[in-house]
């Protein structure tokens, strides 16, 4: 993989995936997208090995994130990893992955996600092939209920965006270094 595929980058949602079809009406939207640098695994199985790898100031953010958000009525979800299993099998769709449920399990796309009073999240890994390149694109959408929602959006959307891009870029270097290549499960 060249280093100039090295990269994360912002990109619309892309159309033949899933999460797109859940864009209408969204107050929030986000997709960056990376060289995919295990193609041959499930989008799943790469979710689960990238949550895995979550940097420890992610995991210090969530914490913090879980204790004020109580305060304010909102629900404490824990990590990107609670729970997680070491292999996509035996995952189903309405089984919990982290804190997110999932909503479409296919083996070039994975959706999963949360809902409160306040927001409805859903987040995609998806996987394709463009120009030759084997591609992952990691989406949000957001459809926000009331006021709270609006104001929990505000304040989190630059780190929500700093934890995509250290994620996606995290995948290719431990892709490269040989701990995040796994066999599909």
């Amino acid at each position: 993989m060249s280093p100039a595929h090295n990269t994360v980058r912002a990109t619309p949602l892309p159309q033949d995936s899933v999460i797109a079809s859940r864009l209408p009406g969204a107050q929030f939207a986000d997709c960056f997208e990376a060289a995919d640098p295990t193609p041959d695994s499930s989008a799943l199985q790469t979710w689960l090995d990238m949550v895995k790898q979550t940097p420890g100031w992610t995991r210090a953010l969530m914490a913090l994130r879980n204790r004020v958000v109580r305060m304010v009525g909102l629900k404490a979800v824990g990590q990107l990893h609670d729970g997680t299993r070491r292999t996509a099998a035996g995952y189903r769709v309405g089984d919990l992955v982290g804190f997110f449920e999932i909503r479409h399990l296919g083996e070039r796309e994975v959706v999963m996600g949360v809902d409160d009073r306040h927001l409805n999240v859903q987040v995609s890994l998806h996987k394709r092939m463009q120009d030759g390149q084997a591609v992952l694109a990691l989406s949000s959408v957001v459809h926000i209920h009331n006021a709270l929602g609006h104001t929990y959006m505000a304040v989190i959307a630059p780190f929500h965006r700093r934890i995509v891009r250290t994620l996606l870029a995290r995948a290719q270097g431990l892709a490269s270094a040989g701990t995040a290549a796994r066999p599909r499960a």
